[in-house]
């Protein structure tokens, strides 16, 4: 009886390289516990024809994905749709702090969550990214301590990525990971 290996391809539309870790780190997850996973930035991305799932995520500019990432949904909707698919964000909302910033690193902005719409994941995340003051001015230094951020620099919570990632792999069915080789 030859057991039935999950295929997923994990999707990524990246700015600065942050979204791109986390998607490699996602994957590795998935790939621990005898998933078969093929990583790609949605410019390059593989025939969804041979995936049973997808994992798609992408860097959050004006509160809106990257364009590549919302061309691809779009594009591949009616794909994406009669797959299991989970969607995630990397951006500065989820790291913010204080009453106002708790308040709006809840909001699904409007433009994501209307690509959510099109293809119906089984859940969207939002994850925080990394964030330089280096290049920022002060207007925009200003406007993120008064909106509740707190730092700058890497401030990606791995183990909630972690989290996430083995629910996935809990809603595809994947067996527990053997070992714990990807570290934060």
């Amino acid at each position: 009886m030859e057991s039935k290996t999950p295929r997923i391809v994990v999707l990524y539309a990246t700015a600065q390289g942050s979204t791109r870790d986390v998607a490699e780190f996602i994957a590795a997850c998935l790939a621990e516990r005898s998933a078969d996973v093929e990583l790609s930035d949605v410019e390059h991305a593989p025939d969804l024809s041979r995936f049973g799932a997808v994992v798609l995520g992408s860097a959050v500019h004006d509160m809106a994905f990257l364009p590549a990432a919302a061309a691809y949904i779009r594009a591949h909707r009616d794909e994406l749709a009669r797959r299991d698919v989970w969607i995630f964000s990397v951006g500065l909302g989820p790291s913010l702090h204080g009453p106002i910033g708790r308040r709006i690193g809840r909001i699904v902005p409007k433009k994501i969550a209307t690509l959510c719409e099109l293809v119906h994941p089984w859940e969207y995340r939002a994850f925080a990214g990394h964030y330089e003051r280096a290049g920022i001015s002060l207007k925009a230094r200003g406007l993120y301590r008064l909106i509740g951020g707190g730092r700058y620099g890497d401030m990606r919570d791995w183990a909630a990525i972690r989290t996430w990632s083995a629910s996935i792999a809990q809603g595809l069915g994947l067996r527990q990971a053997q070992s714990t080789t990807v570290n934060s």
